[in-house]
C-alpha cells in the first residue's frame, strides 16, 4: 500500500501535464481538446502546478518555440531572458538540488525525465521527415536496441530490422530473423511491424516475432496485439485476430492459424540463451535453430511431426542438433555442404 496518496495523486498530475504539454506542441489541437484542456487546467491546484513546473523545466530546454500556451494562458510561459543591461527578475528561492524543481527530484523524475528524454529523441519529427535506420546481428549475436521513441527491440542471431519513425506513425520492418518488442505507449502514434505475410499493430505492449520461411509467428506476452495479414489483393479485407498476453498465432500466405497458448518462457526464451521445446514439432524447432547453425538443417516429410522437447543452450547449436538426431533415431546427410538434411535412421 502506498503510505504517501498525496505524493501519488501528484505524480499524476505531472503524467497528465506532460501529456498536455506534448499535445500543445503537435500544432493539430482542435478547439474542442483546447477547451478539454482549459478545463483541465481549472479543475484543481494541482493541475495548474504541475502544468507550471512542467512547461517551465520544457521552457528551459528550449521545447517551447511552437506551443501555443502564450495564446491560451501567457502567464503559464517561462519568463523570457532579461535583454541587456536590463536586470533579471528575481526568483523565489529554491533548494540546493541544481536547481531542478523538488518534484523532478522525486517521483516526477521517472515520468517526466523519461518523456523529456523522448522529447529529445524525436526533435527531427518537426520537420516532417521519415527517419531510416536499419538494424542488424551475425551468426550467434543478440543485440538490444532503444529507439527514438523509448522503445526496444531485442534481436536474435542473424536478424535485420528497418525502423522507420514519422511524426504521425512508427513503423518497422523484420526483414530476417526474429525479435522481442517491448514497446513504448503513444496512443496518438501506434506501432507497427511487417514481417513476412503478417502485420502487426499495437499501441504499447512487448510481444515476440519469429519470420520463417515459411510464415510468421506472433506471441505475446503483455498487452494487446493486432495481427493480419498482408494485404494480397486490392479490394478485399485482410484476415485480422486480435492476440492477448499467453497467445500466439502463425501467418502465412494461406492465411492464420488458430490462435494457441504460449508462455512467456517458450516466446522469450532465446532472450535468456536458451531455447525451449515441448512436445514441438520438429520442421518447428529446426526453424529455431537454424538462426544460430552455419548450415542449415530440414528434415523430411517422413519426420517433421515427430515431437521435440527438452531445454537446450543456443551457444551449442551443433550439439542440440546432435542430441535432437539421437532422441529421435534419426540420421544426417550433409552431402551437401549447404544444407543437411534429418532422415529416418536406416536398420
Amino acid at each position: 500500500m502506498n503510505s504517501n496518496p498525496q505524493h501519488q495523486t501528484s505524480d499524476e498530475s505531472l503524467d497528465q501535464a506532460c501529456a498536455w504539454v506534448a499535445r500543445l506542441r503537435s500544432e493539430v489541437m482542435s478547439n474542442a481538446e483546447k477547451r478539454e484542456f482549459a478545463i483541465w487546467l481549472a479543475a484543481s491546484e494541482a493541475h495548474r502546478q504541475a502544468f507550471d513546473e512542467v512547461v517551465e523545466l520544457w521552457g528551459d530546454l528550449g521545447a517551447l518555440a511552437h506551443m501555443p500556451i502564450d495564446q491560451l494562458f501567457p502567464e503559464s510561459v517561462p519568463n523570457s531572458p532579461p535583454k541587456n543591461g536590463e536586470p533579471r527578475k528575481p526568483k523565489k528561492a529554491q533548494s540546493a538540488n541544481w536547481g531542478l524543481p523538488q518534484w523532478f527530484i522525486g517521483g516526477g523524475l521517472a515520468t517526466c525525465g523519461a518523456f523529456l528524454a523522448v522529447w529529445i529523441g524525436l526533435q527531427w519529427l518537426d520537420s516532417g521527415k521519415i527517419d531510416q535506420q536499419l538494424y542488424t546481428t551475425q551468426l550467434g549475436e543478440i543485440r538490444t536496441v532503444s529507439l527514438a521513441d523509448g522503445s526496444e527491440v531485442k534481436l536474435n542471431s542473424n536478424s535485420e530490422l528497418r525502423v522507420s519513425f514519422s511524426r504521425k506513425e512508427r513503423h518497422t520492418q523484420l526483414l530476417r530473423g526474429e525479435a522481442f518488442f517491448d514497446v513504448a505507449r503513444q496512443t496518438a502514434r501506434p506501432f507497427t511491424v511487417a514481417a513476412g505475410s503478417a502485420n502487426i499493430r499495437v499501441l504499447g505492449t512487448e510481444f515476440n516475432v519469429e519470420l520463417n520461411p515459411e510464415n510468421t509467428r506472433v506471441s505475446v506476452t503483455k498487452g494487446t496485439v493486432s495481427v493480419s495479414e498482408a494485404e494480397k489483393t486490392p479490394g478485399l479485407t485482410p484476415e485480422s485476430v486480435t492476440l492477448i498476453k499467453n497467445q500466439k498465432v502463425s501467418v502465412s500466405p494461406l492465411g492464420l492459424t488458430q490462435i494457441q497458448h504460449t508462455s512467456p518462457e517458450q516466446a522469450t526464451d532465446w532472450t535468456r540463451g536458451i531455447l525451449v521445446f515441448e512436445k514441438t514439432p520438429l520442421k518447428e524447432a529446426l526453424q529455431e535453430l537454424n538462426r544460430y547453425l552455419a548450415v542449415p538443417v530440414v528434415a523430411t516429410p517422413q519426420v517433421e511431426s515427430r515431437l521435440v522437447s527438452g531445454t537446450f543452450a543456443v551457444s551449442d547449436p551443433d550439439n542440440t542438433l546432435e542430441a535432437i538426431t539421437a532422441a529421435l533415431g534419426l540420421q544426417q546427410d550433409r552431402s551437401n555442404d549447404n544444407l543437411t538434411i534429418l532422415s529416418p535412421k536406416h536398420n
